[in-house]
């Protein structure tokens, strides 16, 4: 049976940039070899297996890609370390013996398999692109003398197992090629460790780089988000026979694979037909606090604080000096010695933890918690337990007999971690808010008395205060209810009005530090030093009320270093109040269009700043409790602290989504004019999208230093977008950088910033990445980078008309003032 038909071409150049398209069977036979230019086809369709060239090679590889998809993407590859030549050409065969082989033109073997004993072998590529060879009469799908997914490359597919065969000790990983045009192993890998509690690390040669953590019946300790994925399955099997890690689709229209690439990231993506690319949305190291133990021993890590590193309860920094200067890496030591002998140690929880390494530890399954705490107790080396399973009521005991290292803290995911101290170090922070016992009744009986007292009050004043503060309407076209006022649930310090006026000296012209349409902002400071800004608002602010609402409730419930930090907030009489953290280099634009300031911004802290933003928005949109659109993302809008670090701020406008919303089409229409996406100031429809166009536009101005005059001015030599535009189909974009950085900045760099720029600014909103895409972008080298469309700056269509009309608003500044149209449909 002939099973690989050819296919002519009429042009023999074009086979050394494309690989065969030949419509072909999926089965090889002793008899027949695979030439250069043919190919197997899975039964289904779906992959492909042939000769192909990688990017600026010529070297020939056998390898599989999917067959379904434009953009070839290769899965497999077989002989990675022995490429063929273009010149000599060359043919993968079959042996009688079962062996696969891949040769010369002139016969020389390059890479070969094991011999497998079959009478009457055959190499067959099935539909999950498994590479077998099989006895020809077998239909038993597990009695494969040989397979491709015992051999990973760089790509984890839905059915491959990533780990140890404990029985004949085959150990499945996955290893990144050298480069995007050399498919041979590089020194990035992913692999599983089986010491301990298991999990898998991503090695850089013999350097562990970063770790998923332990599983623990759900999910890795360390990737919790792994739960929220819909349409996936994943499965982790470790008993005598294998430790293994494995994923399958319940979809099988979804397309997805694991590579690790050749930048060194663990990356998950899945194919977007509609948008023809694939889209990232998970990788790691996602963060600061992924590499690998980088707040030392007994330090943990949180990437939502200020700095990251932090010691364990009865723990102080090993190294004071290096501490303060943000490195963590030394970690902490116990503030006292452990008391194992006189049996007096005891254990603190830490919640919501990515658990330790486990590579040193001991586990049994059979304990319960209780039990496992008293084995702990027992053994003086132990220093911290944990259960093993976290559902069904937990199971199962870990316990830690070295240095506990790589914690890392979650918001709202992680797990209980018992670490061991001394009794002391217990003691201490139990004492921190008791004092001796009489004095402790006494208080609580005034406190009781009190309460009764004021109870009626409180009671009363609370039910007025939110009748002000809410007024008599719910929030407009914000989506949120007035149930978020919760005293409980604004997780928000109210101030008294006297503290913030002391705080800035009567709100004195001498600390005002501008002001918008909000109102004046403020410089203050409290009494325990703390530096702050407050914006007051205007009695006359139209918008300011709305805004006040919609952003206590949305940023009270954010935590990120890359979005400022609201303090707390002062509602009294009249008077509405925001209070933040105090941003000593106060906006970036103070910096960026100011000629003399502007100088100040080497391309390092360009390209720190555009990085921040864009790990502030990812987390917006897809990593915290809400999604969350902003709406209004500009320069001024991006606050820098002392180490220039940015941090997105004024969240009045923003706008959360439910969980099943993609985009949303609003009557009022709000944001600033040269920011805003073209859908969504022509058609008032905005998505996540409209926030990457804002970002955008934000790094091209960060580029240049120069502003945006208008996404729809007419003369297009106006428009920053327009003449980026134009420098980059011209080959000139080096033409758009700052000159006040002069030549002092990484050319290649510079141009992939200028491209993910333009990517964003794309007219059709579906042609923009999402920003995780965009985070992956500018941390990789390597990632591929597809070429920019057009941006929205050359529309000529009409913009929503807005009525004049006093039930009717119109404001609008282009580039420094937000803008607000209320539109009757």
């Amino acid at each position: 049976m002939k099973t690989i038909h050819h296919r002519s071409f009429l042009l023999p150049s074009l086979f050394t940039l494309f690989f065969s398209l030949s419509i072909a069977g999926d089965t090889l036979n002793p008899n027949q070899p695979l030439a250069d230019n043919e190919t197997l086809i899975s039964s289904g369709g779906r992959f492909a297996l042939g000769f192909f060239s990688p990017s600026n090679s010529r070297n020939r590889y056998i390898g599989i890609w999917y067959d379904e998809i434009p953009i070839q993407t290769i899965v497999w590859v077989a002989n990675r370390e022995n490429p063929i030549t273009e010149s000599t050409g060359g043919s993968l065969s079959i042996a009688t013996n079962g062996s696969l082989i891949i040769s010369t033109e002139n016969s020389t073997v390059v890479w070969s398999t094991a011999a497998t004993g079959l009478s009457n072998p055959v190499a067959q590529l099935l539909d999950d692109a498994n590479f077998v060879v099989k006895e020809e009469s077998s239909t038993d799908s597990n009695s494969f003398a040989w397979q491709s997914f015992d051999h990973p490359t760089d790509t984890l597919l839905p059915g491959m197992k990533l780990g140890v065969d404990l029985t004949s000790g085959l150990n499945r990983n996955l290893t990144a090629w050298k480069s995007s045009s050399d498919p041979s192993p590089g020194e990035y890998c992913n692999a599983m460790d089986i010491d301990g509690d298991p999990e898998l690390f991503l090695w850089d040669g013999t350097r562990k780089l970063w770790r998923t953590g332990p599983w623990n019946g759900q999910h890795f300790s360390g990737i919790p988000g792994t739960t929220t994925y819909q349409g996936f399955i994943f499965s982790f099997v470790n008993n005598k026979e294998e430790v293994t890690y494995s994923y399958d689709i319940v979809n099988q229209s979804l397309v997805s694979r694991l590579v690790v690439n050749e930048s060194g990231v663990l990356q998950r993506s899945v194919w977007l037909a509609g948008n023809g690319g694939w889209n990232i949305f998970w990788f790691a190291p996602m963060d600061q606090c992924d590499p690998l133990s980088t707040c030392g021993p007994y330090g943990a890590c949180d990437p939502n604080n200020s700095p990251i590193c932090e010691c364990l309860q009865g723990f102080t920094p090993k190294s004071p000096a290096n501490w303060e200067l943000r490195d963590g890496s030394d970690g902490c030591v116990r503030k006292t010695k452990l008391d194992c002998k006189n049996g007096t140690d005891g254990f603190v929880t830490v919640s919501r933890v990515k658990l330790p390494d486990t590579s040193n530890c001991s586990v049994d399954m059979s304990m319960n918690l209780d039990e496992c705490k008293a084995m702990c107790l027992k053994n003086c080396s132990c220093t911290a337990y944990a259960g093993a399973i976290i559902g069904g009521g937990g199971s199962g005991c870990i316990m830690w007999l070295s240095e506990l290292t790589d914690i890392r803290l979650y918001t709202d995911s992680g797990q209980d971690l018992y670490v061991r101290l001394a009794a002391a170090d217990i003691a201490a922070a139990q004492s921190h808010g008791s004092g001796h016992a009489p004095i402790a009744i006494i208080v609580v009986l005034v406190l009781v008395v009190l309460l009764l007292v004021c109870v009626g009050f409180f009671l009363w004043r609370r039910k007025k205060r939110r009748r002000v503060m809410l007024g008599a309407t719910s929030l407009s076209d914000q989506n949120i209810s007035e149930e978020h006022f919760e005293g409980d649930d604004l997780e928000l310090p109210l101030f008294e009005l006297g503290n913030v006026a002391a705080a800035t000296d009567n709100f004195s012209i001498l600390n005002k530090l501008g002001e918008g349409g909000f109102g004046p902002v403020y410089k203050g400071k409290l009494g325990d030093g703390q530096e702050i800004a407050v914006k007051r608002l205007a009695k006359t602010s139209v918008q300011g009320l709305d805004e006040f609402k919609n952003e206590v409730v949305l940023i009270a419930k954010l935590q990120h270093r890359n979005l400022v930090r609201l303090v707390g907030c002062c509602i009294q009489g009249e008077e509405r109040m925001l209070i933040y953290e105090y941003m000593v280099n106060k906006s970036l634009d103070a910096f960026l269009f100011d000629k003399e300031k502007s100088a100040l911004l080497n391309w390092q802290t360009r390209y720190h700043i555009i990085v921040g933003i864009a790990r502030g928005l990812v987390y917006l949109h897809q990593d915290s409790r809400f999604r969350i659109i902003h709406r209004d993302l500009k320069a001024s809008n991006v606050l820098l602290d002392k180490e220039m670090n940015p941090k997105i701020s004024d969240f009045g406008m923003a706008r959360i989504f439910g969980g099943d919303e993609t985009e949303v089409n609003t009557r009022r229409v709000v944001g600033t004019y040269g920011y805003m996406s073209p859908e969504y100031a022509m058609d008032g429809v905005f998505s996540v999208k409209s926030d990457v166009f804002s970002f955008g536009v934000l790094v091209l101005e960060i580029i240049s230093g120069k502003k945006n005059r208008g996404v729809y001015a007419h003369s297009s030599h106006l428009n920053l977008l327009a003449h980026a535009w134009s420098l980059w189909n011209e080959e000139k974009s080096l033409q758009l950088v700052d000159e006040s950085l002069g030549y002092s900045f990484p050319a290649n760099e510079v141009i992939k910033c200028i491209k993910v720029g333009l990517l964003c600014v794309q007219e059709r909103p579906e042609d923009r990445p999402l920003m995780s895409s965009v985070v992956l972008m500018l941390g990789s080298d390597s990632a591929a980078i597809p070429n920019p469309r057009q941006p929205g700056f050359g529309t000529r269509r009409i913009p929503l008309e807005v009525e004049s009309s006093s039930s009717k608003q119109d404001s609008c500044t282009l580039n420094s003032m937000s803008v607000t149209m209320l539109q009757g449909r």
